[in-house]
């Protein structure tokens, strides 16, 4: 189950990453403003405001505005690639996560905020009823809330992606911004809400590392969660080229990278070398979508010429 706590915090920012990589873009800030929205409920709780509830509102809303401002740089300044506007973002949220909490790192977080990371099928009222459902029940014995979350919230992506006007747009616009200009399809729009929603996804995670650690700590906002995003993001499926991804093959490369990360704690891996590890999967993964692309692009030209004969 310690792999499934692991990879809740890189499955729900891997969600935003996966819609930005469908139109061709990138997040670089998933995962500093992961950490800001923590640092965001430690600087309420230094204040002394511990109504749970309220921190909770006021990290999502916060982790929304961020998103939204990433989406509003891409689109309406017009700025070249979000690789810029979003590694700019990442460091200005370092810097905020730092500033807000005094670069002190905070504890004693009401339960109602370490809830979701922390609590297990089975420790709660309801969660106590869940694992009292025949045969599931045994199934869902401690497993983690928020992976549980994770589970619906990556069912409800999937119908949204693949049900909805507006998922199929998201494809489009990545795949064919022509077209999807010809088809009418606002692309400046679509853009903004994938990177907000990006952005309610990473403070969603930000949540959840309070629960699972019990703390912030602004300091952590240039760790590479990002990379991690990307790295499943691409294992499962993804391109850089925009138009493909799904939130089935996100969850299976987000569970192949916990458990690379489980593996390296259990080998007592230094930080140094599961970095490396990591990148080496990244540019493997990325060499294999390039290939993938090229041959179907050969296959499409092969295709067309065989039809003109």
């Amino acid at each position: 189950m310690s792999i499934l706590k692991q990879t809740t915090f890189n499955a729900l920012v891997a969600v935003g990453m996966l819609l930005c990589l469908i139109t061709a873009g990138i997040d670089l800030s998933v995962g500093a403003n992961a950490i800001f929205c923590s640092c965001i409920m430690g600087m309420m709780l230094q204040k002394g405001i511990t109504n749970g509830f309220l921190m909770l509102l006021v990290a999502v809303v916060a982790g929304t505005l961020v998103g939204w401002i990433n989406g509003m740089l891409l689109t309406r300044l017009h700025l070249p690639h979000p690789f810029v506007s979003t590694l700019g973002m990442k460091n200005v949220l370092w810097g905020a996560a730092l500033l807000v909490t005094g670069s002190q790192m905070v504890n004693n977080f009401p339960k109602e905020v370490t809830w979701l990371g922390s609590a297990v099928i089975g420790s709660t009222s309801w969660g106590a009823m869940l694992a009292k459902i025949p045969v599931l029940g045994k199934f869902l014995q401690g497993i983690p809330i928020g992976f549980l979350l994770v589970i619906l919230l990556y069912i409800g992506m999937h119908i949204f992606l693949t049900r909805t006007a507006l998922g199929r747009s998201i494809y489009c616009v990545g795949g064919n911004p022509e077209a999807a200009r010809l088809s009418g399809i606002h692309s400046a729009n679509v853009l903004t809400f994938c990177y907000t929603l990006s952005g309610l996804m990473a403070a969603l995670a930000g949540i959840v590392s309070v629960g699972r650690s019990g703390i912030c700590n602004g300091t952590m906002a240039i760790q590479p969660y990002d990379t991690d995003a990307i790295a499943a993001c691409i294992i499962g499926g993804a391109s850089f080229m925009g138009g493909k991804g799904t939130m089935a093959g996100t969850m299976v490369g987000a569970l192949i990278i916990g458990v690379l990360r489980n593996g390296f704690a259990l080998l007592s891996f230094s930080s140094a070398h599961q970095n490396v590890v990591l990148g080496l999967v990244i540019i493997l993964a990325v060499y294999m979508d390039v290939t993938r692309e090229r041959m179907e692009a050969k296959a499409r030209r092969m295709a067309a010429a065989n039809s003109a004969k």
